[in-house]
């Protein structure tokens, strides 16, 4: 977003709260400028409901499909059906989102780390919530084309779309910028043949809606203990058990946990709708495994741009950013059909060309 852009948006919470000194931000985040502020008449109180007024940032590059037209008309849709999610109110002609007052899961309890039973209960419930919303009851504008919305319970097309968005709009997308280094770290367009024979033969499950994005970061406790459910930017409708999938990668559960999860979802939504948890314990490996491979795109492009060409920082960026991209490299190596993973060296090799390419295509001052 530019400058001027993001002056607006300060402007409008601004206008709104009519009080400049009671604005927060721009808060950090990738979708949106974001500033939080209380409504007239509340900033003197004790603890006054604060309000996010946003607006989406341009030229971002989108690594997942979008479903919905608004994350705010969704989240009004969903009030009374799914628990612990952010009020939507209009203020002004404006659909403003509830700022929820709390920590992050990730800041009480960092990745990898067991997350207490309390919290694991109540994400249960939102999955079971989740198996509750079809389609057919949730009346909400879509931005997707019909084409991409696989009929119920057509889980291989569902994942197929998925894979088809990974390809023709991460990988071929940015081949103009990235083509080089994708190839020098192994990436080929053959690797999409291969990933689809991993995911093909999926069961059968009836769809649902699902968050599409659920870590750490994603769920809000409250002082009172209460979970909260963040950033429904990337919610569609699709197989339940991708949700779980992309919820185990993305939270980084210690084993034990992650498997005494899966065995809580499956109970839950199979109470739900019967059905919702056909053939789990086969498939999930193969949903996580698409999510392993999809990042290795996005990570490559979100490292690459990460880097700083300039002589002081580049070298120790490139320490870290050789071991990420290795580490994240040979956990996708089999759902892509990898023969070989590049070593620390070749990895650094590559990046340190890529900066440099785009250091030299930089215009004179």
């Amino acid at each position: 977003m530019s400058p001027e852009a993001a002056s607006l948006t300060r402007q409008r919470a601004v206008e709104m709260s009519g009080d400049e000194s009671v604005v927060v931000g721009p808060l950090l985040g990738y979708h949106h400028e974001t500033y939080v502020f209380p409504l007239p008449g509340t900033a003197g109180d004790a603890q006054p409901v604060r309000w996010k007024c946003r607006e989406p940032r341009g030229g971002l590059l989108w690594f997942d499909r979008r479903c919905f037209v608004s994350e705010e008309q969704l989240l009004a849709s969903l009030g009374g059906r799914i628990s612990g999610i952010p009020e939507i109110i209009e203020a002004g002609g404006v659909r403003l989102q509830r700022f929820v007052e709390g920590r992050t899961l990730g800041a009480l309890c960092a990745s990898g780390m067991p997350v207490p039973d309390a919290v694991c209960r109540q994400i249960v419930r939102l999955f079971s919530e989740l198996a509750e919303v079809t389609p057919e009851t949730l009346p909400v504008e879509r931005r997707c084309r019909a084409a991409d919305r696989p009929e119920n319970g057509d889980t291989d097309g569902f994942l197929e779309r998925l894979v088809a968005f990974t390809e023709e709009r991460v990988y071929w997308g940015n081949q103009q910028r990235f083509g080089t280094l994708f190839a020098e770290l192994g990436l080929s367009g053959d690797c999409f043949k291969q990933l689809r024979k991993h995911v093909a033969g999926l069961s059968q499950r009836p769809f649902c809606l699902l968050h599409a994005d659920l870590h750490r970061e994603n769920f809000i406790v409250d002082p009172d203990g209460r979970l909260w459910t963040i950033d429904w930017e990337l919610a569609l409708f699709g197989d339940p058990l991708y949700d779980l999938a992309t919820h185990l990668y993305l939270m980084r559960y210690p084993a034990r946990q992650a498997q005494d999860m899966a065995r809580r979802w499956a109970a839950a939504v199979e109470g739900v709708r019967a059905g919702s948890a056909q053939g789990w314990q086969r498939d999930l490996h193969r949903l996580i495994g698409y999510k392993r491979a999809q990042s290795v795109f996005t990570d490559v492009i979100r490292v690459a741009l990460s880097l700083d060409p300039g002589p002081d920082t580049l070298e120790r960026q490139l320490a870290e950013a050789r071991r990420k991209l290795h580490r994240i490299l040979a956990a996708a190596a089999g759902p892509l059909g990898l023969d070989s993973v590049p070593g620390h060296r070749q990895i650094e090799a590559a990046l340190r060309g890529w900066a440099g390419d785009q250091d030299r295509s930089r215009p004179v001052a």
